[in-house]
């Protein structure tokens, strides 16, 4: 992993888990794809998540074909931001599937320059844990792993403390994204690292779309033999950060100057509830996340940064009544949107 980039990963940054830009006939829209990538690196975000949930998983499907060239575009531009800026991107490329699987897919980022993988368990449900173990042993001896708590509701599972125990002494993995949208299940991972003898090697990642903010507010602190461990989220790798990332990322940067005060203002508070509000719109979560995607894609048709919400899966597409409620959150939370910085960058931007 390039230092820069190990740096900023453990000092946490924001890193929008970022959508697959199709046209009408649901091929790949390149111009689009790159011309989406350059607003989330306009916007600040300090990594991308490539080729994960957001992405579409079907982009590794026989005939569709996308994972090496979604992830070989998202390389290339931010070769050319980080070459136009000197700034530097965290560049994270979703891996998933049974060990072979992912391997090959490890293998493919590491020949395109990315820094790390997000090592998916979704569709393991056959594998024990002992054999996701040793997975993860595999795919961090070719590249850095990021472990992954993957929402039980969107095909992850749940795992024993235990298994966070055993998966934060194994060398190579160097974050953890949280994200089983549940408080419990997410203090097994807070304590288990908080406790590991590889705690300050591993940075911690909310990606429970539901409870943002509020996670990186807050300090998990844990007593065992007279001695205090404490965890806290360093950023946030999430869908929900694909939308609106230009203020979420003055918001973050905020955030951190002021989240080691000795009281937390109440307007955090405020803003975690609004934004979780949002994320139900997004997210479609009174149908149980059937239009997740879609909901992601819409905000960014609404802004002009995508032609439409097609998906791979000519089925997936927004619920009912899920306009309804884009627009409602919308109108009731315009300070969270990013709609005149949007407009800027598309009246700039240059190819």
């Amino acid at each position: 992993m390039r230092p820069q980039a190990k740096e900023q990963l453990m000092n946490g940054t924001v890193i929008p888990a970022i959508p697959l830009v199709l046209h009408a006939d649901r091929t790949l829209d390149e111009a689009g794809q790159r011309r989406l990538i350059r607003y989330y690196l306009a916007a600040g975000a300090g990594g991308l998540a490539v080729a994960v949930h957001t992405t579409q998983f079907a982009i590794r499907d026989s005939g569709i074909d996308l994972f090496q060239p979604v992830l070989a575009i998202a390389a290339n531009e931010i070769s050319r931001f980080e070459e136009k800026t000197g700034r530097t991107v965290i560049r994270i490329a979703g891996v998933c599937g049974p060990r072979q699987q992912a391997e090959r897919e490890a293998e493919t980022a590491v020949s395109l320059g990315y820094d790390a993988v997000l090592l998916s368990p979704g569709g393991l449900s056959g594998h024990s844990e002992e054999q996701l173990l040793d997975r993860t042993e595999a795919i961090a001896r070719i590249a850095p792993v990021i472990g992954f708590y993957l929402q039980p509701a969107v095909g992850g599972r749940v795992f024993s403390f235990a298994y966070w125990q055993a998966l934060c002494e194994i060398e190579g993995v160097v974050a953890i994204k949280v994200a089983p949208f549940e408080r419990y299940l997410t203090l097994d991972v807070m304590r288990a690292v908080a406790l590991s003898s590889r705690s300050d090697k591993i940075a911690l990642y909310t990606g429970n779309d539901d409870h943002i903010l509020l996670d990186l507010l807050s300090e998990y602190t844990f007593t065992q033999d007279g001695r205090q461990f404490r965890a806290r989220f360093a950023g946030g790798l999430l869908g929900h950060w694909a939308v609106w990332t230009h203020t979420v990322v003055q918001l973050f940067e905020q955030l951190k100057r002021e989240r080691n005060q000795a009281s937390v203002a109440t307007h955090w508070l405020t803003l975690a509830n609004q934004m979780t509000d949002c994320n139900s719109a997004v997210f479609d979560t009174a149908n149980h996340y059937k239009g997740c995607i879609a909901g992601i894609h819409e905000i960014l048709r609404r802004q002009g940064l995508m032609e439409g919400i097609w998906t791979l899966d000519e089925e997936e597409t927004l619920s009912p009544g899920q306009v309804e409620e884009l627009d409602r959150v919308q109108r009731q939370y315009p300070h969270l949107l990013d709609d005149a910085f949007v407009k800027r960058f598309l009246a700039d931007d240059r190819p």
